[in-house]
């Protein structure tokens, strides 16, 4: 590991300040940040440390009903927090799924949204072709080991998958992300905080240099009632998805009044299926309408040599999320 600096800040303003100097990245639970300093893929010159920062931790209520996570918040509190629970059951079971409980109980909400693939090219440095971790040098995953890779909104630059359970359910429950950076406070919508790689796929997020996650926002909560997290590994403890559903519906009955519905371990970012949404809208949850819904989720796949299997995959975790979210599973 490389020599580096350490600065504890203080406050919001102390963290800015340091990270204005170049080399510098935010450290709270550390969980994927030091697996990939030990490795050499992540080079960082300074390190701040966030984690007592007060302004960063806790849950509250917003006036609108809905709900804000401190970026500091762990994995584990927020998963067993009794608002998250109660009203966002879906966020509790993905933050469940993920990692072990050693690991949930360090890992912080911000740090997971942070985390980035776990594509093995871009982990083992003996490999030199990585556009993610050496953008030019291309992209050994096409035509190497791709069982896990990315089936949807891939590019010719990368085919690495966004491995974060909990990012899978705030796609689906349209959370905000609150960030302050150099520039000032500013949100951004769930949808548009994590980015496809195009020819930038060294960039995993929208954030501005410096920028520092605060909080996230949840709507106010409309699904508590119908929502599952299903997630599809090769083992049950401690694996990645290969690919995962969040499914929340409000019903009529047997009706689908809404949906939302978002797929893990299919892309570079938590991937809305929103034609599928739309389908299912004003449908009963029988299994002909949910296979015919759940199709249009992968209409658009690309599946590589390996990984064909995760399209016939997506669809029956789809329709099983969906059953079991409205009670008829």
């Amino acid at each position: 590991m490389d020599a580096i600096s350490y600065q504890r800040a203080a406050d919001i303003r102390a963290a800015l300040q340091a990270a204005s100097q170049p080399g510098t990245m935010y450290i709270g639970g550390g969980t994927n940040l030091l697996d990939l300093m030990k490795g050499g893929v992540a080079r960082p010159t300074r390190l701040v440390d966030i984690t007592h920062i007060d302004a960063l931790n806790g849950v509250t209520t917003l006036p609108d009903g809905g709900l804000r996570i401190g970026a500091l918040v762990r994995n584990s509190d927020a998963a067993n927090h009794a608002w998250v629970r109660e009203r966002y059951p879906l966020l509790s079971q993905a933050l469940l799924a993920g990692a072990s409980a050693q690991l949930r109980n360090m890992a912080t909400v911000g740090g997971n949204l942070m985390q980035r693939t776990r594509c093995y090219y871009f982990y083992d440095t003996g490999f030199p072709q990585c556009n993610k971790r050496a953008p030019g040098s291309g992209c050994a995953a096409l035509e190497g080991n791709n069982r896990i890779h990315a089936i949807l909104g891939a590019s010719s630059q990368c085919v690495a998958t966004n491995p974060s359970d909990m990012s899978v359910a705030l796609a689906a429950l349209d959370a905000v992300v609150r960030v302050t950076g150099p520039q000032g406070e500013r949100t951004i919508p769930f949808a548009e905080f994590h980015r496809l790689p195009g020819d930038r796929p060294d960039l995993d997020t929208t954030l501005k240099p410096g920028e520092l996650i605060t909080a996230v926002d949840l709507p106010p909560p409309l699904f508590a009632g119908h929502s599952k997290y299903l997630k599809v590994r090769d083992r049950a403890s401690y694996a990645f998805a290969l690919v995962s559903v969040a499914a929340a519906l409000q019903m009529d009955g047997n009706t689908v009044k809404a949906a939302r519905i978002a797929l893990g371990g299919v892309a570079h970012k938590p991937w809305r299926a929103n034609a599928t949404e739309s389908a299912l809208i004003g449908k009963p949850l029988d299994r002909a309408s949910l296979q015919n819904a759940a199709a249009l989720a992968v209409r658009d796949a690309r599946p590589l040599r390996e990984n064909g299997f995760k399209v016939a995959l997506a669809q029956r975790a789809i329709v099983r999320a969906v059953e079991q979210a409205g009670g008829t599973a």
